[in-house]
C-alpha cells in the first residue's frame, strides 16, 4: 500500500490561480522521491497537500484526492496525521516554537504522547544524529540559519514518522550537513519526498525524480537541473578597498563566534564566504556593513552599504512588490519595477509580497538592496529558495555590476560560489583549504 497517494489532484488557493493542476503521484515506504521544478511551480503546495494544510488550514479550492497512510486528508485534520507525516518547511524560522534548543526537538514528541522516558533520549538521538548535539542547551535565538534547520531536520526525524516530506531541506546547510540530511532521511525508512533546488545534493541518494512546471507533473529535466560540480577560482584580492576588516572579534554573551579575522573586499570584486553552519559567516557580514560593531579590531568601509538578510522574508513591509522596492529609493516606482525585472520578477509589481513563493520573495529582497546601488552589496545566502535557472540569471546579474561596487556573498552552495566568485574566502581555512 502506498503510503502517500494523489488522485487528480487540482487546487486554488483562495482568491488565486490554480497551484496544483491534476496531479497523479503514489509514494512507497523506504524510497527517496526528488521534487524539482522552479521556483512558485507548486511544490511547496504539493506538500502541504500531503501533510493535510492543503485544504484545512489554506482554505481555497481542492478537487480529487489525497491519502496518508490510508487515510483521506479531507475527513481527517492535520493534527491526525501528526506522528505519522513529518513536515520539515521550506522557512525553519516559522518552525520553532521554544526558546531552547532540546525543548524545541522534545515538543513535537510530547504532542504525539510518546512516553515521558523516551522523550528526553529521542530528542538527544535525534540531534546527535544531525550534528547538533552540542546545540542542546542553546538559546533558539543564538542559531545560524544552518543550525536552526538542523535543528528542525531533528524534530522531524524524532517522530520517527512514516511520511517525511522535506521543502528545501539543505537551503541552509554546508555541504557536509546537507549529506547527512539527505542519508539520515533515506536511512529512516519512511516515503520520503524532497523538494530541493541543488540537484547535486539529493540526486545520489534518490529513487526516481519528478519535476513540476505550472502545477503539474511533467517528464522533462532541463538542463539547468543536472548536478553541477562546484569550480572554485583562485583570484587575489583586487580593486580599490572598500571595505576592510582588520582582527575583529565579536560574541553574542559569553560566546565567542569571531576571533582575529580580517577580510578585504575591493570595488569590483565578488567575494564569496563560506564555511561550516555556525562558523561565524553571517557575523561577518554584520559587522562589515555595521549592523555589529567588534568587540576588537577595527572595520572601515567607504561608501553605501547594503545588508540581504539570510531570511528576508521576514523584513516585508510594504502591501506591494514595486512599493517595497521603492522603499530605498524614496518612493520612486519607475525605478523599483526596473529593478523587479532586473531579478526576473517583472509583472510581479502589484503582488502582495507575502503572497510570493520563498524563492520570488528572496528575489523581491535582492532588488529591494540592489536598486539602492550600494557601494558595498552583502549578500547573505542569496541563492536559498532560488532554482537554478533563477540561479543563472543572479550570477550574471551580479556579474554585470560588479565593477559599480564591492559584493560579498555568503553562501553555503558551493556551485555558486564558484560561478559567481572572483575568490573565496573560508572562515575555516584548514577545513576548507581545497576549496580555495
Amino acid at each position: 500500500m502506498a503510503l502517500g497517494r494523489l488522485e487528480q489532484l487540482s487546487y486554488a488557493y483562495p482568491e488565486g490561480g490554480f497551484a496544483l493542476r491534476d496531479v497523479s503521484l503514489e509514494l512507497h515506504s523506504g524510497e527517496v522521491v526528488a521534487l524539482f521544478g522552479p521556483s512558485g511551480s507548486g511544490k511547496s503546495t504539493l506538500l502541504r497537500a500531503l501533510a493535510g494544510l492543503v485544504p484545512h488550514f489554506h482554505g481555497g479550492r481542492f478537487s480529487g484526492r489525497v491519502e496518508v497512510v490510508g487515510l483521506d486528508t479531507r475527513r481527517v485534520r492535520p493534527a491526525e496525521l501528526a506522528g505519522a507525516v513529518g513536515t520539515l518547511f521550506q522557512d525553519p524560522e516559522d518552525q520553532v516554537v521554544f526558546t531552547r534548543v532540546q525543548a524545541e526537538v522534545q515538543f513535537g514528541l510530547e504532542n504525539v504522547g510518546v512516553p515521558p522516558s523516551e522523550i528526553e533520549p529521542r530528542a538527544r538521538e535525534a540531534l546527535a544524529a544531525v550534528g547538533a548535539a552540542h546545540l542542546a542547551e542553546r538559546p533558539v535565538a543564538q542559531l545560524s540559519g544552518g543550525e536552526l534547520q538542523r535543528v528542525c531536520l531533528a524534530s522531524v526525524l524524532a517522530l520517527r514518522p512514516r511520511l517525511l516530506l522535506l521543502d528545501e531541506p539543505t537551503s541552509q546547510l554546508d555541504p557536509d550537513g546537507a549529506a547527512t540530511a539527505i542519508e539520515l532521511a533515506r536511512e529512516s525508512g519512511a516515503a520520503v519526498l524532497v523538494s530541493e533546488h541543488r540537484s547535486e545534493r539529493v540526486l545520489e541518494a534518490c529513487d526516481r525524480v519528478i519535476f513540476f512546471r505550472d502545477g503539474r507533473l511533467t517528464d522533462e529535466l532541463p538542463d539547468a537541473w543536472l548536478p553541477r560540480e562546484a569550480v572554485m577560482p583562485d583570484g587575489d584580492p583586487s580593486g580599490e578597498p572598500v571595505c576592510r576588516l582588520d582582527r575583529v572579534s565579536f560574541a553574542y554573551d559569553a560566546m565567542s563566534v569571531v576571533e582575529g579575522v580580517s577580510l578585504t573586499a575591493g570595488r569590483g570584486e565578488i567575494v564569496a564566504l563560506v564555511g561550516p553552519n555556525g562558523s561565524g559567516k553571517t557575523t561577518l557580514a554584520k559587522l562589515a556593513t555595521g549592523l555589529l560593531e567588534p568587540a576588537s579590531g577595527t572595520v572601515e568601509r567607504r561608501g553605501r552599504a547594503c545588508y540581504l538578510s539570510q531570511d528576508p522574508g521576514r523584513y516585508l513591509v510594504a502591501e506591494r512588490a514595486d512599493e517595497e522596492v521603492a522603499l530605498a529609493v524614496g518612493g520612486d516606482l519607475e525605478r523599483a519595477r526596473r529593478a523587479l525585472a532586473d531579478v526576473g520578477l517583472a509583472g510581479y509589481a502589484e503582488r502582495h509580497p507575502r503572497d510570493l513563493s520563498s524563492g520570488e520573495r528572496e528575489r523581491l529582497a535582492l532588488a529591494a538592496v540592489l536598486v539602492a546601488e550600494p557601494d558595498l552589496l552583502v549578500l547573505d545566502e542569496p541563492t536559498r529558495g532560488v532554482d537554478p535557472e533563477r540561479k543563472d540569471e543572479l550570477t550574471t546579474l551580479l556579474r554585470s555590476q560588479a565593477h559599480a561596487r564591492a559584493t560579498v556573498v555568503v553562501t553555503d552552495d558551493h556551485v555558486f560560489a564558484g560561478a559567481v566568485a572572483d575568490r573565496v574566502v573560508s572562515t575555516v581555512p584548514q577545513r576548507e583549504a581545497a576549496l580555495v
